[in-house]
């Protein structure tokens, strides 16, 4: 598997979610992100870590609520929310990335 910081410093947008398998919102959450990579396919990756398998990671980027998104373009940080998000705001956000 390709390093984290490999894996963000691409140029097109990367959609980290930070998940844990206890959380009831990530659950929710999973077919959401399934939705948004249908509608916009190659424009987007999106990566799952979980928090507790790595936690030095989800420390280094301030992570203190499950699920967190952080979207990544270049390498650098342009978008960081918590909690449930609807498909609609995910995809503004990554298109306007």
């Amino acid at each position: 598997m390709a390093k984290f910081s490999e894996i963000i410093n691409k140029d097109k947008p990367v959609l980290v979610d930070f998940f844990a398998t206890w959380c009831g919102p990530c659950q929710t959450m999973g077919p959401v992100l399934e939705q948004v990579k249908e509608a916009l396919g190659d424009e987007v990756s999106i990566l799952k870590i979980d928090v507790d398998k790595n936690q030095a990671l989800a420390s280094k980027f301030q992570v203190r609520g499950v699920p967190t998104f952080i979207l990544f373009k270049n390498g650098q940080q342009v978008w960081k929310q918590s909690g449930i998000i609807q498909k609609r705001e995910l995809i503004q956000v990554i298109q306007s990335a």
